[in-house]
């Protein structure tokens, strides 16, 4: 991830917020949609080329993941712009900002897009869970709801990778 720190641009806004609050939660919003916006793009890369089995069951359910991502990257970005600010949602700027590895181009194992998957939601979630924080310490306390909400269904996304990788001997749990 390559930081491209600007100041924080407001619009015009009757929100109670402090400037300096809004400013350092927009910064954690912007953060939080390039890395959604990067991890929606590497469900639908799995999504379109997975392959095997499970094919049919695996192709809707990352269908699935990377529609409910995409709303989530409209919830962060309209959160952003409540709050004065900008949404800074372009492909550029999701691949420089996201936290997320670059995602492996050269599998078509469903079980392989999985563990690769489940790897980058268990580090969306905790990002998630560490965004919580920030925003209620900061007194946002409408910021750390709309991540709890989206922490508590990237918990469930996770666990529903993981239990395609349960009972599995020669798959671990997680990649290294």
């Amino acid at each position: 991830m390559t930081s491209t720190q600007t100041k924080t641009r407001f619009y015009s806004s009757r929100i109670d917020l402090p400037e300096d609050t809004r400013s350092q939660v927009i910064t954690i919003l912007n953060q939080s949609l390039a890395t959604t916006l990067d991890l929606k793009t590497q469900v639908k890369q799995a999504h379109w080329n997975v392959k095997g089995l499970n094919f049919y069951s695996l192709h809707l359910l990352f269908d699935e993941l990377a529609g409910e991502l995409e709303g989530y990257v409209d919830m962060i970005a309209e959160r952003v712009t409540a709050l004065g600010g900008y949404a800074m949602g372009t492909a550029r700027r999701a691949a420089s900002e996201s936290i997320l590895p670059e995602y492996p181009l050269d599998i078509d194992n469903g079980t392989d897009h999985i563990v690769a998957l489940a790897d980058r939601f268990g580090v969306y979630a905790k990002s998630l869970r560490e965004a919580i924080d920030k925003t209620d310490n900061l007194g946002d306390a409408d910021t750390a709801d709309l991540y709890t909400e989206i922490s508590r269904t990237a918990d469930m996304r996770l666990w529903f990778l993981e239990a395609h990788l349960q009972g599995d001997s020669n798959q671990p749990l997680r990649s290294h």
